[in-house]
């Protein structure tokens, strides 16, 4: 097959405009079930058949009479009435109350011919079948009328409403067995591609599960769409046509995931352009990531081929597909969760395409902040990390830290009780597990961006805690220079972590015989560094300053050098990782993740990790917790277990002196 070119690239609103003007977006109707109506949308007003209730009840336990019986009485002069009858909930009352007579009554039972008003029970004395009254009541006193609760004919349901398990219960008491709604609209998904493992089969090397088939089913269930599975097939032009071809015009939306780019074992476009009529519509959108979507339409199915990255996909169907869903499920774009928030670090875009950025948020004090996820499309975990997204306009160059956003957040989105923001560790997932056992309501976002980027979260007050081991070349001192050069001293505490060992870590066996910084430099070695602003990346760029000075040579010419050292890695595992399988020749790490991985570990530094806090937060039940596990021996003792290199102190969880 020859290599596919994109046609013209259509913006997201032309390709909206296009479906908009081809396939039918009218939703259809049904009867369903009422104990199948949640989470539907009522297609019309519903009015009640009966009266809520359908008799006079009694709100409380007492005694049935007439009001005009107890007037005058209290405790001085109590009135004393002949009982009759008793009316429990459920009966039907067979009795008249006349004067001077009362009837023994259960809350919601039926009112008797007669009484007017019920006397609870606390004001009353019983004795012989005669009551005394010590208080009086006014006629309709804990009675609940016919009809004041719903009255016959009103409209209890309306059009468009959102069935909940409110919803239903006002429809049971009614004594529906159905609701118009609705119907959900069926979707078809399918993955593609003969790297495609389906789930629960053994994964071969080269080969990734099917990750885009479910994360698009349960996308498609939470818009309001049934999605139907149609599986994982093989780059095969036969296949995919055959099972696409026998889908059509059983599906409102047929959704496919792979083969859509411009490579040559890409063949969606020409299946998609040969089901029939009027078939591809747009293929390439403006946008980043999902630039390579096709959309088409065959029998009155609408299909939209989406890119095999999850983050591409997820993202396309989010600004294409979940507004179409939406729409044939009768709900409306109000459904989807948009908040505003602050961005807290600059973005640099692509011109020319609109950008859908994943992102973190924090929200302090009800202001949401905005952390930018760049792992790329491929990346899953910007899925599982993600709050939300952004969208970045085509002719947008720079996004400014301090601009105001609007965030699509995914659903059930719950807002942390506490924020760390700051250096990687994995110390910190055990803490904070150790925390859900103390405190199961505990809603942490932890974010790292390196020692740096949590202190200035902290200054900017977006942060409760930044976990920092920042080394100051100067006077070789952790943390404290730099909480004192940004003016943190009144704002903020320092708490005392515990001391990590951080060292170059290598293959194992060390085939390259690195021992030092100087073997990776004068061999010239590939190393995989860390973010800017990281406390490991200070740790190497003070180890190579060292060097440089001691050789004569100049700091900025061996950085460019030393091959590796713009390829930054966001966390220690992904360092481990890349050495690993060989993308680099070392890096440096903590040990816990040279044990991790089986890589050899060179020594190289017993560096101080502490907890930069927040003045404001230190009454915080959150934070209170966090410092008392840092203290607890029995969290130490788990930390020894399952993290090598850590040591803690009798000072660990105390305050440091500034």
């Amino acid at each position: 097959m020859s290599r596919k070119v994109f046609r013209e690239l259509k913006t997201v609103e032309e390709a909206n405009e296009i479906i908009r003007k081809r396939f039918s977006l009218k939703p259809k109707r049904e009867l369903t079930p009422l104990d199948e109506a949640l989470g539907r949308i009522i297609f019309e007003d519903v009015e009640s058949p009966i009266d809520i209730p359908g008799f006079d009840r009694a709100t409380m336990d007492g005694y049935a009479l007439i009001a005009e019986d107890t007037y005058g009485a209290d405790e001085t002069n109590p009135v004393n009435l002949k009982i009759i009858s008793k009316i429990e909930a459920g009966d039907v009352p067979k009795v008249k109350v006349n004067r001077g007579e009362c009837v023994e009554i259960s809350t919601g039972a039926p009112i008797p011919a007669g009484a007017n008003a019920v006397i609870m029970v606390e004001y009353t004395s019983a004795k012989n079948r005669v009551i005394s009254i010590f208080k009086p009541v006014t006629p309709g006193q804990n009675i609940q009328a016919a009809g004041s609760d719903i009255m016959k004919g009103e409209i209890v349901l309306r059009k468009n409403q959102l069935i909940t398990s409110r919803e239903i219960g006002v429809a049971a008491a009614m004594g529906f067995t159905s609701l118009p709604v609705y119907a959900k609209p069926k979707i078809a998904v399918l993955s593609t591609g003969n790297e495609i493992t389906p789930l629960g089969y053994p994964l071969e090397y080269g080969k990734i599960y099917d990750i885009n088939s479910h994360t698009i089913m349960a996308a498609v269930r939470a818009s309001g769409g049934e999605p139907f599975y149609l599986g994982s097939l093989k780059d095969s032009e036969h296949e995919i046509k055959k099972t696409l071809f026998n889908a059509l015009g059983k599906y409102d939306i047929i959704i496919t995931s792979g083969s859509t780019s411009a490579g040559f074992g890409d063949i969606m476009y020409k299946i998609l352009n040969e089901l029939g009529e009027p078939g591809v519509l747009v293929h390439g959108i403006a946008v980043k990531p999902g630039k390579p979507t096709i959309i088409a339409l065959a029998d009155n199915s609408l299909i939209v081929g989406l890119p095999g990255y999850p983050v591409s996909a997820l993202s396309i169907f989010n600004i294409i597909v979940k507004p179409l869903i939406l729409k044939l499920a009768g709900r409306s774009e109000e459904d989807s969760n948009i908040v505003k928030g602050i961005v807290a670090r600059k973005v640099i875009s692509e011109t020319g395409r609109r950008e859908i950025l994943p992102v973190h948020l924090s929200n302090k004090n009800g202001v949401y902040y905005i952390y930018p996820i760049t792992k790329g499309s491929g990346a899953i975990t910007a899925l599982a990390e993600a709050d939300g997204f952004i969208e970045l306009p085509e002719n947008l160059i720079i996004l400014e830290e301090g601009e105001q956003r609007q965030v699509q957040v995914y659903p059930n989105l719950k807002p942390a009780n506490l924020i760390i923001i700051g250096s990687h560790c994995p110390v910190l997932d055990i803490l904070l597990e150790f925390m859900r056992d103390k405190n199961p309501g505990l809603k942490p976002k932890l974010i790292s961006i390196g020692s740096l980027g949590g202190l200035q979260a902290i200054k900017r007050g977006e942060a409760d805690i930044a976990g920092v081991h920042l080394l100051d070349e100067a006077t070789g001192k952790y943390n404290i220079p730099f909480i004192l050069n940004e003016n943190l001293k009144d704002q903020t505490v320092l708490i005392k972590g515990y001391s990590r060992l951080q060292g170059i870590i290598v293959p194992k066996g060390n085939p390259k015989k690195i021992k030092t910084i100087g073997d990776i430099i004068n061999n010239r070695l590939t190393i995989i560094n860390r973010v800017k602003g990281s406390g490991t990346r200070i740790l190497l760029d003070t180890l190579i300053k060292d060097y440089c000075l001691q050789h004569g040579l100049d700091f900025n010419n061996i950085c460019t050098g030393l091959t590796g050292y713009n390829m930054e890695a966001k966390t220690h595992s992904s360092v481990a990782v890349a050495v690993k399988h060989g993308k680099a020749d070392a890096g440096i790490c903590l040990k816990f993740f040279a044990d991790h991985y089986d890589l050899d570990f060179i020594f190289l530094k017993e560096e101080e990790y502490d907890f930069l806090v927040r003045k404001d937060c230190l009454d915080r039940e959150e934070v209170k917790l966090f410092i008392e596990v840092l203290k607890n021996p029995g969290f130490h003792k788990i930390v020894s277990e399952r993290v090598g290199g850590i040591k803690f102190t009798e000072f660990s969880g105390r305050t440091v002196n500034l």
